[in-house]
């Protein structure tokens, strides 16, 4: 036998590939998932699903792909969306009641509903493979959200305000759903059951937009569930052209860079920092270009005088304006944002509202905000702000920096502290870069 024929071969040629360690395609919930789609007119055979070391379970190419080609094309009757719960039991309950439902509600209701009906769901063989638990930081314990960084700290707190307001306000139109599960609705649609529904739909939908219906409040009808594409993982150094096609009426993905057979097969969720991806998607990325240091509006005020009358003034300039969100810092070092908002807030009392006529007449301040010099001494006095500011975010008393090895010994159960101890150490890593590159501009 040709030694470099059959399943050895076979195996060190996907060795050598670098791509997948198993193949989840033959375990029984994907032969049922596919089957299922099959059924509903899926007939792609290009993608496979596999495991990956590093990424976990995903889809890989089971034939060479070239840029351009389609990657993925599913049915509309794929798609779980407010028109299938619309034409679903739930539907005459949505259109009755009153205030309506948002959107995301309804399809978080049905989810949630499925997967209590089990065998009796028509859509089991997608939610089976679903994920059981998320990592969102909704997911996470009080204590371990406590260690993130100030401002994804803020927003993963928001993240979980936001679905237990959801549930609250929600407890009437679920007690309107008893009559079809009688004295025990409350039961299964839990707050626990809702937040899994809720990182299902914030997690793994697509673009899909719908028109505004009378039944569903303003809120934009936008998500569609998309069983299988959910698969594929993200990667920020991909491109790839995503819609849903009206002719074919199908969602295609087509890909914009070249795969060989039995790669790993990527889509981009958008150029999201490792803080966005956190939050919205539960991992973050290695490696990733978009990611930097986000500064907070009390980290400067620590380092702007109380004295300066003009003060208040200026941080309304600054908000007025969109310059007190992303001010960051990078790899090459502040962000322009930063270094504006810094500008402006070391303007002197005499030259915030001082005419500047070689400049169509703009005060000092909008000079500022359009990228233009004012003068050296207000260069000067900026740059030493955010050296300041930098140098107090490396500081270990300030909440970065400091690593929580004897928090994951005492919480060895909790894997959510990994993805904390991760995103501080590269954030450690692009202060270090970015006081480096204040260093080199401060001896030019």
């Amino acid at each position: 036998m040709n030694p470099k024929r059959g399943r050895t071969g076979r195996r060190r040629k996907k060795k050598v590939l670098g791509t997948s360690t198993g193949n989840p395609s033959h375990e029984r919930q994907y032969v049922r998932l596919m089957r299922w789609m099959k059924e509903r007119g899926f007939r792609d055979k290009r993608l496979r699903t596999a495991h990956f070391p590093d990424t976990g379970r995903g889809l890989m190419s089971a034939q060479r792909l070239q840029p351009g080609e389609i990657i993925i094309s599913l049915p509309e009757s794929c798609l779980l969306t407010t028109d299938t719960v619309l034409s679903s039991y739930l539907g005459k309950y949505i259109r009755g009641w009153r205030p309506p439902v948002s959107p995301l509600l309804a399809l978080c209701t049905f989810l949630v509903l499925e997967r209590y009906l089990g065998a009796q769901s028509p859509w089991q063989p997608y939610l089976d493979v679903l994920p059981r638990a998320y990592d969102c930081p909704v997911y996470w314990e009080a204590d371990t959200v406590n260690f993130l960084p100030d401002p994804v700290k803020q927003k993963a707190m928001k993240q979980r305000r936001t679905v237990q307001e959801l549930f609250s306000s929600a407890r009437p139109f679920f007690r309107s759903l008893n009559p079809l599960f009688p004295d025990i609705v409350e039961e299964i649609l839990t707050y626990e059951a809702l937040r899994w529904a809720w990182c299902t739909v914030n997690t793994r939908t697509v673009y899909k937009k719908h028109a505004q219906r009378e039944c569903f409040t303003a809120e934009p009808d936008v998500y569609a569930l998309a069983p299988y594409l959910d698969l594929l993982n993200h990667s920020a150094g991909v491109q790839v052209e995503a819609a849903f096609n009206e002719k074919s009426r199908c969602y295609e993905i087509r890909t914009m860079v070249q795969y060989k057979k039995f790669q790993q097969v990527f889509i981009c969720y958008g150029h999201h920092d490792n803080q966005r991806l956190l939050l919205e998607y539960g991992f973050t990325a290695a490696n990733n270009p978009h990611q930097s240091v986000y500064v907070t509006k009390d980290t400067i005020l620590q380092f702007v005088s109380i004295n300066d009358k003009q003060l208040q003034k200026k941080w309304s300039l600054l908000k007025e304006n969109g310059f007190l969100e992303n001010l960051t810092f990078g790899r090459d070092g502040p962000s322009w944002r930063l270094l504006t908002a810094c500008r402006l807030l070391c303007l002197g009392a005499d030259e915030l509202y001082e005419m500047c006529f070689v400049f169509n007449h703009h005060t000092c301040w909008k000079k500022v905000l359009l990228g233009s010099f004012v003068s050296e001494s207000n260069d000067r006095t900026s740059m030493e702000l955010v050296r300041k500011i930098c140098l107090h975010c490396r500081r270990p008393g300030c909440g970065r920096g400091y690593w929580i090895s004897s928090q994951k010994s005492e919480k060895s159960a909790d894997p959510h502290l990994v993805l904390v101890e991760a995103l501080r150490r590269e954030e450690s890593e692009i202060l270090t870069s970015s006081a480096d590159v204040l260093q080199k501009e401060d001896a030019i």
